[in-house]
């Protein structure tokens, strides 16, 4: 029996959505430090590091920190200046405009800018000096963010970090990662981020943010086979990073705004299903308002993640799905303001990830602008056009790399016919009931013996089927 081709599987389902898989024909060059640097701050010297996935080669920022006698945190976010390679019109502007987003499959990478810019030039690789778009927060002790500097830079990375190897370093349960030892003052740097994350994080929760955990399986391969699929699991040092980039997300908003300058913003409205999650606390003992309610909803999370925290990742989806649409949109400076409801912030943009996100390129362009004194390179029509696009796109890459996934699961327990594993039951839905293997974090649906079963039963299931190229897994109750 010939092997089902998963990389031509992943190439033919991304085509279908509508992504240029071929890569881009470019010949580009470095660009010497000193025209990099005209006209920008060389903050090189400044111990800037990476936190990423261990197999990231697109690095968009970098953090450096330094505290304050005031007791305030001083951070700088770096973030990989790539309109310096890509300008505005330009064909792989256009190429980047058409995809507006990476696709990461885990069996294959379609990349929206080709990987000698996103994995080299324009990533902040360690050792290599860099442009950047420096923004630079000030953390209080009750975590309020000063306003904020934004301004262009010469960076270096002199560390390229791991979440897995920081965030255990910082829980206390392994030893400081080899480049932390070999540069003590990384360290301190950490610790002092790691102290400015928690300030921004818990004012958020006071404000209502949502604290959500989703399941997120990473497709593990080994010389183009799937070997495993691995779960992600949360860690002080990926939070410390989420929290970075969204004070970034908000500062930058309210940068442009300060200028009059309309903007791309990260909208996610006050949930129209807000009934249903009412209903949903109430099946766990909850009243919820009648309206929606961030911190009340914030609150119920947290109850139920003390309560039953084998749990808590399955609830948090039902809340996300039923939150709603995130949605990219055009703001213009003393308009209407729609927000972030999970959140809970009124200005929330997208600039951290240029590499690999069009909308924070083209947020890019606009603080360059603004720091330029130079009128926005986009006008309101030109935005609200991205912004339909990048939704559209977005939407459109979650569906490969779902729809990849489940090829990939299916593909390998394809050799496990009539093994049983134990599952927790995720779905109980018209179209029938649907479990998830606690290893590997598989998914698929109860075809026999689905009686009874309900959301969040734990139980034993055999697997009868699979079907590689639909993603299919069929699975009787043992």
């Amino acid at each position: 029996m010939t092997a089902f081709d998963l990389r031509a599987a992943a190439r033919t389902v991304a085509t279908e959505h509508g992504f240029v898989v071929d890569g881009a024909d470019v010949t580009l060059a470095p660009i010497a430090a000193a025209t990099l640097g005209a006209g920008a701050r060389d903050l090189r010297a400044l111990p800037w590091s990476s936190i990423d996935n261990d197999d990231t080669r697109d690095l968009d920022q970098l953090e450096a920190s330094e505290r304050l006698p005031d007791g305030g945190i001083l951070v700088r976010l770096a973030i990989a200046d790539v309109d310096v390679y890509v300008p505005k019109d330009s064909p792989l502007d256009q190429r980047a405009a058409r995809n507006t987003t990476s696709v990461y499959t885990g069996i294959e990478t379609f990349p929206m800018l080709p990987e000698q810019l996103s994995t080299d030039l324009t990533s902040l690789a360690e050792g290599a000096t860099r442009a950047a778009i420096v923004v630079e927060m000030t953390v209080a002790a009750d975590g309020r963010v000063g306003a904020p500097d934004v301004y262009r830079a010469l960076v270096c990375n002199r560390a390229k970090l791991t979440y897995e190897n920081v965030g255990a370093w910082l829980a206390g349960a392994a030893p400081a990662p080899r480049a932390v030892v070999a540069r003590p003052e990384l360290a301190e740097q950490l610790r002092m981020q790691d102290e400015a994350a928690s300030r921004l994080r818990a004012l958020r929760h006071e404000h209502g943010a949502l604290d959500l955990e989703t399941i997120e399986a990473r497709t593990v391969t080994a010389n183009g086979r799937v070997v495993d699929i691995a779960l992600v699991h949360k860690t002080r040092a990926r939070d410390l990073i989420e929290d970075f980039m969204i004070a970034a997300n908000v500062a930058v908003a309210s940068f442009l705004e300060s200028r009059g300058i309309a903007s791309l913003r990260r909208v996610v409205k006050a949930p129209k299903r807000w009934p249903r999650i009412v209903a949903l606390a109430a099946r766990e003992g909850t009243t919820l308002p009648g309206e929606p309610d961030a911190k009340a909803l914030g609150a119920f999370l947290a109850a139920r993640r003390a309560a039953a925290p084998d749990r808590y990742a399955d609830l948090s989806m039902d809340v996300v799905k039923l939150i709603g649409a995130v949605d990219y949109d055009v703001e213009i400076p003393g308009g209407e303001q729609h927000g972030h409801f999970g959140l809970a912030v009124d200005d929330y943009t997208h600039s951290t990830a240029p590499n690999r996100r069009y909308a924070d390129l083209v947020t890019q362009r606009q603080l360059k602008a603004a720091i330029a004194g130079a009128p926005s390179p986009y006008d309101a029509a030109q935005l609200a056009e991205i912004a339909a696009r990048c939704t559209r796109m977005e939407d459109e890459g979650r569906r490969v790399e779902r729809e990849v996934r489940k090829m990939a699961a299916a593909s390998l327990l394809s050799t496990r016919l009539g093994e049983t594993f134990d599952a927790v039951v995720t779905g109980d839905t018209p179209n029938g009931v649907f479990v998830r293997l606690l290893h590997p974090p598989a998914e698929g649906r109860v075809v026999r013996g689905e009686q009874g079963l309900d959301v969040g039963d734990r139980t034993k299931v055999t697997l009868v089927g699979t079907d590689a190229a639909r993603g299919h897994i069929d699975f009787a109750r043992a």
